[in-house]
């Protein structure tokens, strides 16, 4: 009797064990075949066009969209697909990335009458790499919700040559959960994806290195115009800031004065880049954030209104550090 127990008790641990191996090996499968499945991308813009083309080249097929039909084209010409709309993309992917200009875009994008949301499927992801209020972020991630879908806001940091490279940086929010799923993807794109925490913490930590960052191109263009107005020269100056204390990412990597650094925007008559009104826009987010938690803001109150001086003024296509240049011509008048 003894011994028919045993066997019996060895054969529900084995039947046990079994289910416990098929199910893990049934994960497997489904995160193998969804790493097959399409990947929504909406916006190809200075940034989402070379992001997606990371994609593409880690061997996933991207449905993509965009508003200008000609931002389309090339990804046709690669044999990726083009659909009419975002709604579109969200019928034929479970996993959507968008990348936008600003807040009215993305509200539109996802909530608009063709907008994602129009189509999306239960448990589908969808990760919004927009710089925007995180507010509006909360507000979509609620909108989602309510579909029975996935929503996390993951801005970026590196600019378009990172974006090229798949280097950038993704400052994700979100459910952590879904943290995982994200970065599968995320890393096709980034060197770094971090997590910041719940939904809008990404556009936190975007909005205060963009703060910091349009500080320091000031400073750093203020620096190199009174060096060369002094009689320095700017290659030599640029060398000696970037073993100096003053060293920062705006000298080192995206130096502002024409003929210091080759393949910036500099170089390239300011074209290209991370655009004036965009970092203007930026900054108007960390305004209004910083009125909301009333934290003081000097400096970036200051280089707000610089670069929407500079929108006002002809350099609103021009890329942001081209506030050296800005510089250079308000000191002649």
């Amino acid at each position: 009797m003894a011994a028919v127990l045993l066997l019996r008790g060895s054969a529900r641990l084995l039947h046990a064990h079994w289910k416990v191996h098929a199910a893990g090996t049934a994960m497997v499968c489904s995160r193998a075949m969804a790493s097959k499945t399409p990947v929504g991308f909406v916006g190809l813009g200075n940034m989402g066009n070379p992001m997606a083309k990371n994609l593409v080249k880690h061997g996933y097929p991207v449905v993509a969209y965009d508003v200008f039909p000609e931002a389309c084209k090339e990804f046709q010409d690669s044999g990726a697909q083009v659909m009419d709309s975002p709604a579109d993309v969200a019928e034929r992917a479970d996993r959507i990335i968008t990348m936008l200009p600003s807040s009215p875009n993305a509200i539109d994008v996802y909530t608009g009458a063709n907008g994602i949301l129009k189509k999306v499927k239960k448990g589908s992801l969808l990760i919004d790499s927009s710089t925007i209020d995180p507010a509006i972020s909360k507000e979509l991630a609620k909108a989602v919700e309510k579909m029975g879908a996935v929503f996390m806001d993951a801005p970026v940091s590196g600019g378009v040559g990172a974006a090229r490279a798949g280097n950038l940086t993704f400052m994700v929010g979100g459910v952590e959960q879904e943290f995982a799923a994200a970065k599968e993807l995320l890393t096709c794109m980034g060197s770094n994806v971090i997590y910041c925490g719940e939904v809008g913490t990404g556009q936190a930590a975007k909005i205060c290195n963009n703060m910091l960052l349009a500080i320091s191109m000031i400073g750093t263009a203020e620096a190199m115009n009174l060096g060369i107005r002094l009689g320095l020269d700017p290659k030599l100056l640029a060398k000696i800031l970037n073993m100096s204390s003053g060293r920062c990412w705006s000298s080192d990597t995206y130096n502002p004065v024409p003929g210091v650094m080759e393949g910036v925007p500099s170089a390239n008559n300011y074209q290209g880049g991370f655009g004036t009104t965009l970092m203007a826009k930026d900054l108007g987010l960390a305004q209004i954030s910083a009125t909301n938690t009333k934290t003081p803001i000097p400096l970036g109150s200051l280089a707000h209104q610089m670069y929407r001086m500079m929108s006002a003024k002809g350099y609103a296509l021009k890329d942001f550090s081209s506030v050296f240049q800005f510089l250079r011509e308000e000191e002649n008048l």
